[in-house]
């Protein structure tokens, strides 16, 4: 299990592939396959049966998994993505001139 610089509830954005650009909030964070799901991103198309009386069955969108690797930390401070580093315990900025702690 590796420790993962991205925690559920902080704002991302993807820095590669088809949503390259595009931010969101993390849902769900996997240490054990080091993956994370972003809200509003990598979104799929899923069949569903019905499988109770009366329960509605079709498509439905749900957003899957990515590496962490393909997202950075959106710093609160100065707006920008950025590199996770580490003072005192706590993750910190590493934008030049800004070194908010998160």
């Amino acid at each position: 299990m590796s420790k993962m610089f991205v925690k559920s509830g902080d704002t991302v954005e993807v820095i590669s592939g088809k949503s390259k650009g595009v931010r969101g909030e993390v849902i769900a964070v996997s240490p054990k396959e080091n993956k994370v799901i972003v809200k509003g991103v990598n979104v799929a198309t899923k069949h569903v049966k019905p499988r109770k009386m009366g329960e509605q069955g079709g498509l439905v969108k749900v957003e899957s998994a990515l590496y962490a690797s393909k997202v950075q930390l959106v710093c609160p401070k100065c707006g920008k993505a950025t590199r996770v580093g580490h003072k005192d315990g706590k993750r910190v900025c590493k934008q030049s001139g800004c070194g908010f702690e998160f």
